[in-house]
């Protein structure tokens, strides 16, 4: 039997699943009624856990699931989720059997992949595809009316294919200006107009287009960033519809309370040096665990109060300048509230001048998760540990 409900260090995340919740029921409600939400839990669900967000997505109203890769949507068919999943990257030709034998989603935006997939596939097979269209992005995607409909006559014209659906993506759409924006959505409609979209699920709008739009969204729309309660950019803060519930912060406690002397030295580089006699905390987190060393200097929350990084972080461990004398055990807060504090996961985007997107995929699997539901306890994992307790 494998255990993986312990941990044995003193810092962990916490994923409120009950926000997850929240932030589905607040999108359903801004959306027509047949309007269809599919919940992005690519990249481990944002760092927040793939099979406990897509449960609860799916729990929620999400009817179906998206991920970037095969991998993804198999290890979610092996912890039980049965649910339609589109794999939204691009997939090898010869794994096709495999996509078969999960009923797995596979995008396809190429007729050559098509005619290199069919060497390996059944006639018993069935395959759903979703075409994926380049309207401005620059990945991934037929541009081209005539591309589109020689990749969708050769689905056509082989049964184990079934065409279920046609997406594109907005490079732009998390900004103030709309121009490059519209002109992807306008160029959308033009491709697809040829198709028999009647019978197609049709998706263009992610996050930020689903949350700004108040017509246009076809009959499906891609929920991911938005559902782990962080907005898609401060751009369109005003434009965001209803209050977005954050699912995730980030915890830990001081493993090591020391007095340090006026003129002692903290960390590599020995770049922190106190102007007097100063409490020192060390912090069991560290650039391994995706507490980059560029956090140096930005605040972390201890008794509800905004306390400074000392020094260079290392891989496992910082220091922190204490106020005062604090008791080794005191839970320290990466992200999240104390108080009347609060650290957002956006505030430690900006120190690291990125996007909250990648604060929230950088925390590694060596912090455990611990999952909430109505304020309880409700699971923890560690993925790093696998014990077999089995005679």
């Amino acid at each position: 039997m494998e255990e993986q409900g312990f941990f044995y260090r003193d810092t962990w995340a916490e994923v409120d699943l009950d926000c997850i919740s929240a932030n589905i029921v607040s999108i359903k409600k801004q959306l027509p009624q047949e309007v269809r939400v599919i919940a992005v839990v690519k990249a481990n669900a944002y760092g927040h856990g793939d099979i406990q967000v897509a449960k609860t997505a799916l729990e929620s109203g999400a009817a179906y699931l998206a991920v970037a890769f095969m991998d993804e949507a198999i290890a979610l068919r092996n912890k039980g989720i049965t649910a339609p999943i589109l794999v939204l990257g691009a997939s090898r030709p010869e794994d096709i059997q495999v996509a078969a034998k999960f009923g797995i989603t596979l995008t396809v935006f190429q007729k050559e992949w098509l005619e290199e997939a069919l060497k390996y596939v059944k006639a018993d097979d069935r395959i759903s595809f979703h075409i994926k269209v380049d309207t401005g992005m620059g990945r991934i995607g037929v541009r081209s009316v005539s591309e589109l409909i020689a990749v969708e006559q050769m689905i056509a014209e082989h049964s184990p294919f079934h065409l279920e659906g046609i997406f594109t993506h907005f490079a732009t759409a998390d900004e103030k200006e709309r121009g490059y924006f519209l002109m992807q959505f306008e160029r959308f409609k033009e491709l697809i107009a040829p198709l028999p979209l009647k019978n197609l699920m049709v998706h263009c709008a992610n996050s930020a287009a689903g949350l700004r739009l108040k017509k246009g969204f076809f009959n499906a729309v891609r929920f991911g960033i938005g559902m782990y309660g962080l907005r898609p950019s401060a751009d369109i803060s005003d434009e965001i519809p209803f209050q977005l519930r954050p699912a995730f912060t980030l915890h830990s406690t001081l493993s090591h309370v020391k007095l340090i002397r006026k003129g002692e030295s903290v960390s590599y580089g020995a770049e922190y040096t106190a102007e007097k006699d100063t409490w020192i905390g060390t912090v069991p987190v560290g650039y391994a665990d995706g507490w980059l060393r560029k956090l140096k200097g930005t605040d972390i929350l201890v008794k509800g109060k905004r306390l400074k990084i000392a020094g260079r972080i290392c891989m496992d461990q910082f220091m922190v300048e204490l106020d005062q004398e604090y008791p080794p055990g005191t839970k320290v807060t990466l992200i999240g509230r104390q108080g009347d504090e609060y650290i957002s996961m956006d505030e430690i985007a900006g120190r690291l001048e990125t996007i909250n997107y990648e604060v929230a995929c950088t925390i590694s699997s060596r912090v455990p998760r611990m999952f909430l539901e109505n304020g309880s306890i409700m699971e923890v994992r560690n993925p790093l540990l696998q014990v077999n307790t089995s005679n």
